[in-house]
């Protein structure tokens, strides 16, 4: 049987204040097991461990969790969740209260971006977003 590879995040100290966090923030979450080093959870059916490390190494941008959203409610509501705390970036990238970077993107995006005609027009939209707004890329 194959086994699924998961992430393992590194906190400071609060890696089961961030796995409650983020159980609150993506339904159909849980966590699974923890103790004072590991933390197990799981977020829409992904498992992640949390790890409390100490304050050797932090997080950065060379690694995000991306979250597809079909609607402008969703990418609104995580939108404002995660940056609860954190810092906006732009084009839909964002980092948490913990230093966590994700990209809250729209599910058109792809296709947007598959026509030739307008790939150029949608690109140039959204670079000039910090959070994705679906109307205006539809519009591009």
């Amino acid at each position: 049987m194959i086994k699924p590879i998961y992430p393992c995040l590194w906190f400071d100290g609060q890696a089961r204040e961030a796995a409650e966090f983020y159980c609150s923030v993506f339904k159909n979450s849980k966590i699974m097991a923890d103790n004072p080093m590991v933390v197990t959870f799981e977020l829409n059916g992904t498992k992640f461990m949390a790890l409390n490390g100490g304050p050797h190494f932090k997080f950065n941008e060379a690694v995000s969790f991306v979250v597809d959203c079909e609607t402008q409610d969703e990418i609104d509501y995580y939108w404002s969740k995660l940056t609860e705390g954190g810092q906006e970036s732009r084009c839909g990238w964002l980092k948490d209260k913990y230093g966590v970077s994700w990209q809250i993107v729209p599910t058109a995006l792809g296709q947007l971006l598959s026509d030739p005609a307008r790939a150029e027009r949608v690109t140039k939209a959204f670079m000039q977003m910090k959070k994705f707004d679906i109307e205006k890329l539809k519009q591009a």
